[in-house]
This record gives structure tokens, C-alpha cells and sequence, in this order.
């Protein structure tokens, strides 16, 4: 039996997406999307607007329909070799988070995710980026209501980067780069969103108003946003842009290496044997 790659494309599928991971991701993705957004999407008459735990409802239900999708995942085609490769760049990536610390939006993990995402697959992408942001708060105490929102972002932003187009040489970095300082900006941006009617107390411009228009709320969030983090998400945004054009060449070599050693795209193909031995053996 021989393995031949599925293809020399430079991207390995080492989570395959079949039809029903692939619905599972879609149902994770429009509950995420909700999980985040719903402060815009309600009005005044609805009864989500008007309780004041309805943030808390998803705190409590994305960590589920997360496990489900990981476990969904895992069963559908992570192999010992696919573990095995998640668990070195899970490892390496909750020990880079920590070097950033977050000081003025300083993140040093993002660029990992995007370069593995591209090499490795979307799904293989969207499971490094949520185990690595769960490894890294167990590593600094970070646990709170905020993982599970902060470990969807990440997944998405792995999961995004399995999904662009092709390019090569000087052309993908760029188009790498270029995607690392946007996913910067929009995980900063969803995590504000998150937090944004936590903060409904403060009674202010800038607040959270449930059931009011949705271009009044558009604007007191992009107020929000202006005034509490825009200064930590494009430092955010700069780091991975500049992290992976320095770093994007060496480090997406290493990975097509450990990929083609790994021969996740192979397909066995059973080949006949030498008459000679079989006929010794049979003999024998």
C-alpha cells in the first residue's frame, strides 16, 4: 500500500470537513453570530431586551454547542497524527499569549492560527484557535464568561484562514498579512460587542439601550468602541500583520513539512505484490 497526496496545492486537510461537521460549524457560526449580536437584532417589544440576564443566557449556552462542535469534529476525522500536530501548536501558542500579555493590545498568538489555518485546513484551524485560547487562560488564570466568546473569535479567525484563496510566494504573505491585521480588528471588535450591554450600568452615551434603533445603538457602539479599545485593537491588528510577513515564510515551510511528512490528504492505494515473494510464501 502506497500514500499519495491528494493534491500539491501546499494545503492539507488535516480536519476533514465532511457534510455533517460542516453543518455543525454552520449551526455554531449563526448561534455564535447571535451569541454576539443580538443587543442589534432585538426591539423593544422583545422579551430578550428587557431581562437583564439575557447576556448571561449565552455565557451559559455557547460552552455547549462548543464542546458539541469539538466533539463533532474529533469524531469525524482527527486522527493520533492530527492530535498529535494540534497539541504541539496548541502548546506553542498558549505559551506565546502570555509573552503579549494584552499590554496595549499586544497579541502575540494570532499569527499562528492564521499561518496554521492556511496550511492546515479551516477545520484544523478552528479547533487550534479555540484550544489554544482555553490552554492559555488556564495557563494565566484567565477563565471568566468571557472564554467561550473569546475561543469562538479565535476559531473563527483559523477557521477564515483554511478558506483563502490561493496565492503564492510574496502574494500569500501579503495576502496573509493583510488578513491577520483585519481578523485583529474583528476579533476586537466581536469581544467589545460581547461585553458592550455588561456595561448598560454606566448609564451613558455609550451604553447599551435595549430595544432602541438599530442605527442608535450602531453608533453608541462604534462610541463604545472609539472610546474603550480601539487603541488595544489596531496595536492588535499591526502585531499580526507584522508577525506574520516576518515570520510567515520559515514558519509556513516548517508547517507544509510536518504536513507532507504527516500525509493527512493520502490516499491508501493497495498495490500487487511481487509474484516472486507471494509465490515463496504460499510455497513455504
Amino acid at each position: 500500500m502506497s500514500n499519495v497526496p491528494s493534491h500539491e496545492s501546499g494545503r492539507w486537510h488535516a480536519v476533514p470537513v465532511r457534510p455533517r461537521t460542516a453543518a455543525t460549524l454552520g449551526l455554531v457560526t449563526v448561534l455564535g453570530m447571535l451569541a454576539f449580536g443580538w443587543p442589534l437584532l432585538v426591539d423593544a417589544d422583545a422579551s430578550l431586551a428587557n431581562r437583564a440576564d439575557a447576556p448571561w443566557l449565552f455565557v451559559l449556552l455557547l460552552p455547549l454547542v462548543l464542546a458539541v462542535v469539538l466533539a463533532e469534529i474529533a469524531d469525524g476525522g482527527m486522527d493520533a497524527k492530527a492530535v498529535a500536530v494540534l497539541g504541539v501548536l496548541a502548546s506553542v501558542g498558549a505559551a506565546l499569549r502570555p509573552l503579549g500579555g494584552g499590554a496595549a493590545g499586544f497579541e502575540t498568538v494570532f499569527f499562528l492560527l492564521v499561518l496554521s489555518g492556511r496550511v492546515l485546513g479551516r477545520g484544523f484551524g478552528f479547533v487550534l484557535g479555540s484550544v489554544t485560547l482555553f490552554a492559555s487562560a488556564l495557563l494565566t488564570a484567565g477563565v471568566g464568561p468571557w472564554l467561550p466568546f473569546q475561543m469562538l473569535a479565535a476559531g473563527w479567525v483559523g477557521f477564515f484562514a483554511g478558506c483563502l484563496p490561493r496565492a503564492r510566494g510574496w502574494r500569500e504573505i501579503a495576502l496573509l498579512s493583510a488578513y491577520g491585521g483585519v481578523a485583529g480588528l474583528a476579533y476586537g471588535m466581536l469581544m467589545n460587542l460581547w461585553m458592550w450591554p455588561f456595561a448598560t450600568g454606566l448609564d451613558s452615551q455609550i451604553s447599551f439601550e435595549a430595544g432602541a434603533p438599530l442605527t442608535e445603538n450602531l453608533g453608541r457602539f462604534a462610541a463604545y468602541t472609539v472610546a474603550t479599545s480601539l487603541g488595544f485593537d489596531i496595536p492588535r491588528a499591526i502585531t499580526n500583520a507584522t508577525l506574520v510577513a516576518l515570520t510567515g515564510r520559515p514558519v509556513l515551510l516548517a508547517l507544509r513539512r510536518v504536513a507532507r511528512r504527516a500525509a493527512f490528504d493520502a490516499e491508501p492505494r493497495f498495490e500487487p505484490g511481487n509474484p516472486v515473494l507471494h509465490a515463496r510464501e504460499t510455497s513455504g
